[in-house]
């Protein structure tokens, strides 16, 4: 007998109503004892996470229709404004912070509040794209005497869709170019020939030419860390969406095939395919991102099963050994790891229950599409 995703739908809801709640005004990233964290400060607004519990009020208010998600959500968009206005605290993550927030309100209700962040977080990842190596820089200078400048990331290829959205809104083909450009980019310098991708490439930024790829949060340089393998597998497949060019199928699938071929029998992700034996490190969130590309993967191909079977695989190991359905506890994913060589490890982070949620969305349809 297969997983009953409906049950395992309203079990999601019936716990977030008592979790909004307790959350009032909160931006989370992780939970302590149970509670969320907050990281709504001015001192934290430009965490590049901050988008992801937005992201799931939307999908609980497209869903259930309680306005408390809405109400909720708006009061979260409306925070991020101050990180819209510090430039140290930009990074390519806009995508991140204003697809699940502000474009996701737009989407729902066409208010022109939420298309102007929308369309300014769009203007600021734009505005980060180096025409020598066609790249959008990942991160600015961190003050430790790293200089970042060539730097860019596969977690990137997520942003992009804001500036696809962007390009449909004003019908101004730029956005569309630079995210096409970069997604290019990364095809080329990101993704081995056996469908493993590097985290990190650094390029010459003057000259454009790549210099090295350095190891990230994975367990070294050469490893398969697989939470960015999802970024690319669900990156690609929504360029491919966007775009409808055949090369981002292409790239999608042969990254797809090289995940699916690694998925272990218990259906639980490692934090890195090629990490050691042990400490046997989980990553709940890589399986969740993973499940939505493979879900969406799905759709885009004439014959899905394999992906289909693949995203059920885990997503079932997920809700028999990783979830926490408790409605007197914040978290929903307990096994989350943000990077191998991190002192802490499996752990409740947003983004891991923001993804799960979105996968049985996808599963039942319930699916707000935000990306």
């Amino acid at each position: 007998m297969g997983t009953n995703w409906e049950s395992i739908a309203k079990k999601i809801e019936e716990k977030e109503k008592a979790v909004v709640l307790r959350s009032r005004g909160k931006i989370p990233y992780t939970a302590k004892n149970h509670v969320f964290d907050d990281r709504s400060a001015r001192k934290d607004i430009c965490w590049w996470t901050n988008g992801f519990y937005g992201g799931m009020l939307w999908q609980l208010y497209h869903s259930t229709g309680e306005e408390i998600f809405e109400k909720e959500a708006r009061v979260i968009e409306e925070k991020l404004d101050t990180a819209l206005l510090d430039y140290n605290g930009m990074d390519h993550d806009a995508g991140f912070r204003w697809l699940p927030t502000s474009v996701a309100a737009y989407r729902l209700f066409k208010n022109p509040e939420s298309k102007n962040r929308g369309l300014l977080a769009a203007e600021i990842l734009a505005g980060r794209f180096n025409p020598n190596g066609n790249f959008i820089r990942a991160w600015n200078d961190w003050g430790d005497g790293r200089d970042t400048t060539g730097w860019a990331i596969i977690d990137c290829m997520m942003n992009l869709p804001i500036l696809y959205w962007a390009s449909d809104e004003l019908n101004d083909p730029r956005f569309k170019a630079i995210a096409m450009l970069h997604a290019d980019t990364a095809a080329k310098n990101f993704i081995r020939e056996d469908g493993s991708i590097r985290h990190i490439v650094g390029f010459d930024p003057a000259t454009g030419e790549y210099l090295r790829d350095y190891g990230g949060q994975g367990y070294g340089e050469g490893s398969s860390w697989t939470r960015g393998q999802a970024w690319g597998l669900y990156g690609f497949t929504l360029s491919y969406l966007h775009t409808r060019e055949q090369r981002y199928l292409d790239t999608a699938i042969k990254i797809a095939d090289r995940f699916a071929g690694r998925i272990p029998e218990d259906g639980l992700i490692p934090v890195d395919f090629d990490q050691p034996a042990e400490p046997a490190y989980k990553d709940s969130t890589a399986a969740a991102i993973a499940a939505c590309g493979f879900l969406t993967l799905a759709d885009c191909v004439s014959d899905g099963r394999k992906y289909l079977g693949a995203a059920e695989k885990m997503l079932s190991a997920l809700d028999d050994k990783d979830c926490d359905y408790d409605p007197s506890h914040d978290e929903l994913l307990t096994r989350c790891t943000a990077a191998y060589h991190d002192a802490e490890h499996e752990f409740p982070i947003i983004y891991g229950d923001y993804y799960y949620i979105e996968a049985i969305w996808k599963l039942t349809g319930r699916e707000l599409f935000i990306w």
